[in-house]
């Protein structure tokens, strides 16, 4: 009996090791837990989108010259366009119109620029420009419409012209307002476009030409029609107009600039006048994360650079 145990113990071992040498048939391993391999699990990063605030542009009388004596159309933004450019859109106040038959000038108050000039604001990667502001018109609509084709062909859009411009980056989209307060009251039909537009983007910006020329402090009706204009649904107020840097506040939690100075013009005749802000706006999923303000100077003719010396504490 114990032989025919032992001979059975090492007939069963034998098979034992038999079976598990050959190869698992398809269907058997399909029937074995998979091997998963995982990744890293990353978290999904919002894009920053950077937005560029800047005041008023006037390309014509003297920028105009200095810049044809130079051949150099872009020289006025030498010195700001790369950072400009960098940015995902720039927004400006343009104070001259741009057409063909431009008048050489240096002096007075009809402004106009040739076409040349444009080629300062395609260096410096400007994205639009508003249009609402008291000397656009200085060759009357027909000016405009032609400064208006021009920049379309640069790929730069124009607003201040009674409607919703939008700007769309990455998810987000931008609306763009102007209005032109130097001559007029804000109005119903105003706030109306307002609270419209807002309804239609994820951030609304709106340019607005307002107050007193070289004055440092904000009017009171500044003031009242910036809370007008923020409750009717704007995100950030971009002021212009008084050729000075004015202060900023918040109102409802949302920035107001009531006028960044000069950015590039050619009021050398003053320090106030050579002086100006750019905003560097951040926005992250629809909201603002972040703000800064960069202090610019002119020290030649038309021709910002950025000084440490102006940036805000």
């Amino acid at each position: 009996m114990k032989t025919f145990a032992f001979l059975y113990l090492v007939v069963a071992i034998s098979l034992a090791l038999l079976f598990r040498s050959l190869p698992l048939s398809q269907d058997k391993k399909s029937a074995l837990p998979a091997k998963i391999t995982t990744t890293p699990n990353v978290s999904d990063k919002s894009p920053e989108i950077k937005v560029i605030l800047a005041g008023d542009v006037m390309l014509g009388r003297t920028v105009e010259t200095k810049s044809s004596e130079l051949g150099d159309y872009s020289y006025p933004f030498r010195k700001v366009g790369e950072r400009l450019k960098g940015s995902d859109i720039v927004f400006i106040n343009l104070e001259n119109p741009i057409i063909e038959d431009c008048p050489e000038h240096s002096g007075g108050y009809k402004f106009c620029s040739s076409p040349k000039m444009l080629q300062g604001l395609t260096f410096s990667g400007v994205d639009i420009v508003n249009l609402a502001n008291n000397h656009a018109g200085n060759y009357g609509q027909e000016g405009i419409e032609e400064t208006i084709k021009l920049l379309a062909q640069k790929g730069i859009a124009a607003t201040g012209l009674g409607e919703l411009v939008i700007l769309k980056r990455e998810d987000t989209s931008f609306g763009f307002l102007g209005f032109d307060l130097t001559t007029r009251n804000l109005d119903e039909k105003d706030i109306s476009l307002i609270h419209l537009s807002n309804s239609k983007v994820d951030v609304l910006i709106v340019g607005v030409h307002w107050g007193v020329e070289y004055t440092q402090t904000p009017t009171e009706i500044q003031w009242i029609w910036a809370k007008e204009i923020i409750l009717a649904g704007a995100d950030v107020i971009a002021g212009h107009h008084p050729h000075w840097v004015q202060g900023s506040e918040t109102i409802e939690g949302k920035p107001v600039y009531y006028s960044l100075g000069n950015f590039v013009f050619d009021q050398m005749w003053s320090e106030r006048t050579k002086e100006g802000e750019i905003v560097e706006l951040i926005f992250k999923d629809g909201q603002l994360d972040s703000s800064r303000g960069l202090g610019i100077y002119m020290p030649s003719w038309g021709q910002p650079s950025f000084s440490e010396a102006l940036l805000p504490d």
